[in-house]
C-alpha cells in the first residue's frame, strides 16, 4: 500500500510539471542548473515512434473496438509517461541554495547535500555505472559529467520510500565545468569565513596580568 501511495504520489507530480513546462515554469530557489540540453531530440523521436505505433495499431484493431479503446488508452498514456518524463526533467533542475546543492532527477531524486559534507568535487564523464554499494548515480542520455564525494554520507530514500546512504555522487550537468567552479567556489568562501571566525575569536581573547608579577 505505501508502494501505491508513493506512485500516485509521483503520478501528481508528473501531471503538476506537465503544466509547468507548458507554463515554461521551473522550480527551486537559488542557481538553477539544467542537465536536458540536447535531450529534446530523443524525446521527439521517442514520441513521434509512439504517435505512429498509435496510428497503426488503431488501424489494424479498428473492427474490434474493445480491444482498439484499450490499447488506444495503454498508448495514450505510455505517450503521456514519455513527455512527464521529459518535463520533470526540465522543470526540476539542479539547485545551488545558500547551504546546500539540491542534486535533481526529474519527480524522482532530490538529494539535498549539504555543501560542507563535500570532500572532493570534479568534472568526470562516465559512460558506465555498475550498481556499488554507497553509490549513487544519475545518468541522462547514458552518462554523467560530475562526481561528487562525501566526508560524511547524506541519505537518499527512493522512489518507492526505500532509504540507503551514499557517499559518492554522480550526476549530469549541460555546464558541468560551471558547476564545479561553482562548488569549489562555495567552499572556498565557506572555508575563508570559518578561517575569520577562529581568528576573531582568538584574537579576542584577553589575559589578565599577573598580579604578582
Amino acid at each position: 500500500m505505501r508502494a501505491v501511495r508513493a506512485l500516485a504520489r509521483h503520478q501528481g507530480r508528473m501531471w503538476a510539471d506537465l503544466a509547468r513546462w507548458v507554463g515554461r515554469r521551473r522550480t527551486g530557489e537559488g542557481r538553477l542548473l539544467g542537465y536536458m540540453r540536447g535531450q529534446g531530440a530523443m524525446t521527439a523521436a521517442i514520441v513521434f515512434v509512439c504517435l505512429v505505433e498509435t496510428a497503426g495499431v488503431s488501424v489494424l484493431l479498428w473492427d474490434h473496438p474493445v480491444a482498439h479503446w484499450v490499447v488506444f488508452a495503454f498508448d495514450v498514456y505510455t505517450l503521456a509517461l514519455v513527455l512527464g518524463l521529459h518535463a520533470s526533467c526540465v522543470v526540476r533542475p539542479h539547485v545551488l541554495e545558500p547551504g546546500a546543492l539540491r542534486v535533481r532527477y526529474a519527480g524522482q531524486v532530490d538529494l539535498r547535500v549539504p555543501y560542507g559534507r563535500i570532500s572532493g568535487v570534479r568534472r568526470e564523464t562516465r559512460l558506465s555505472h555498475p550498481r556499488a554499494e554507497g553509490e549513487l548515480d544519475l545518468p541522462v542520455g547514458g552518462q554523467t559529467s560530475v562526481s561528487l564525494e562525501l566526508a560524511e554520507p547524506v541519505v537518499h530514500t527512493g522512489l518507492l520510500g526505500r532509504a540507503r546512504e551514499v557517499r559518492v555522487v554522480r550526476f549530469h550537468a549541460d555546464d558541468a565545468d560551471g558547476v564545479v567552479r561553482e562548488i569549489r567556489k562555495i567552499q572556498g568562501i565557506r572555508e575563508r569565513r570559518e578561517c575569520g571566525e577562529v581568528t576573531r575569536e582568538r584574537s579576542g581573547r584577553f589575559v589578565s596580568p599577573d598580579p604578582l608579577g
